[in-house]
């Protein structure tokens, strides 16, 4: 058996953050809908993305290594990368980095849609398409160790399935979805098309903590709330998890496997007794195990009790991401040396949660 340090690693939680350059890839019938970056007047480091005419999101501020180090320190988290590698200008910089920290493989995610972006179908349809083209040429470059996952247009079904076709044909091991999007959550039957080809395409639906519901998002974001973030992302990503265990869309898809990326994992225990205690509640038998059974997958952080979460989940579900590009309290570039020296794990499960589970999981 290989020892911890020579396990192989699936990072299944990195980023790319967005630039200027990511709408390179419009089409030219599209460019009147491209993105532009605003500078803060009075934050001058903070840049927002003007989509539409509308302010529609923050840029990840561009910090030097030095902030970044600081942060590290204060947080007790080291969240340094190279600006280069984050915003992909340099991808071969990226697969230096991920070597240093001993990750074989990143899965792609990404960062503008944490929120809605727009409201209108056509703006959807060209800045997914542009985004999708920029991670397929960022595969390319990527020498097999950068997979990644597509965002489709939601709003436009038929494009999404070709979105999904696309993405499929150009590296891509997923599809993103956010826990709400729009007025609907993923248990809507509206998105049965999409689980469908996800499904025939072998690709896994990735619930990453974002609210794509401006009005939700208008309705909790409050100055007096220093964690909202917390309300508006992680706990609608923990309830469609739950969702999705009391509804019958596993057993309709029953080959679809599902990731719910960056909630951490600590409330997973929880939602298993909360869905078996309503399962019995109305008569319906509750699976063994029902991470397993309905193929869902769960990001944990080092954080976590890990230990008790595998005695509540079972090893066979259970993944680990760095947040690689971010800076938030999800994020943790040593993440995975973290946990290969972390006690109360044994070497088959590390092994399970470093590879074999984000194996399975994006069907690498």
């Amino acid at each position: 058996m290989l020892s911890k340090q020579d396990v192989q690693v699936i990072d299944a939680d990195a980023h790319v953050v967005e630039t200027e350059r990511t709408w390179d890839f419009m089409d030219p019938s599209d460019v009147m809908f491209k993105p532009t970056l605003l500078f803060s007047r009075d934050d001058p480091p903070k840049r927002y993305w003007q989509v539409d005419g509308k302010i529609r999101g923050l840029q990840p501020q561009s910090l030097s290594e030095m902030e970044l180090e600081e942060r590290s320190r204060k947080s007790g988290k080291n969240i340094v990368t190279p600006q280069a590698a984050r915003e992909m200008d340099d991808v071969k910089l990226r697969l230096r980095d991920m070597d240093r920290l001993g990750i074989d493989v990143q899965v792609l995610h990404n960062t503008l849609w944490i929120e809605q972006v727009t409201d209108r179908p056509d703006v959807e349809k060209a800045m997914n398409r542009s985004w999708n083209r920029w991670l397929a040429d960022i595969w390319k470059q990527g020498e097999g160790r950068l997979r990644w996952s597509c965002v489709p247009p939601w709003m436009s079904m038929d494009s999404a399935i070709e979105e999904i076709q696309f993405a499929k044909k150009n590296g891509a091991v997923a599809v993103t979805m956010r826990p709400i999007e729009g007025n609907r959550t993923l248990v809507d039957p509206y998105f049965y098309p999409i689980y469908e080809e996800a499904q025939r395409l072998d690709l896994a639906i990735i619930v990453h903590i974002a609210n794509g519901n401006s009005g939700i998002i208008d309705l909790l974001r409050s100055p007096y709330d220093p964690g909202t973030a917390f309300g508006l992302f992680r706990i609608p990503t923990v309830s469609a998890c739950h969702a999705l265990i009391l509804s019958d869309i596993p057993k309709k898809f029953p080959d679809l496997r599902w990731g719910f990326i960056e909630a951490s994992a600590g409330w997973v225990p929880w939602i298993i007794t909360e869905a078996k205690n309503r399962y019995l509640g109305a008569g319906r038998k509750f699976p063994d195990n029902v991470l397993k059974e309905y193929n869902i997958f769960v990001t944990c952080q080092t954080d976590d009790d890990i230990p008790y979460i595998l005695k509540c989940a079972g090893e066979d579900n259970i993944i680990i991401g760095t947040d690689y590009g971010h800076f938030d309290p999800s994020s943790e570039i040593d993440a995975i040396s973290v946990f290969k020296n972390m006690s109360g794990i044994s070497d088959v499960a590390m092994s399970k949660i470093l590879f074999d589970n984000p194996k399975m999981l994006y069907g690498l």
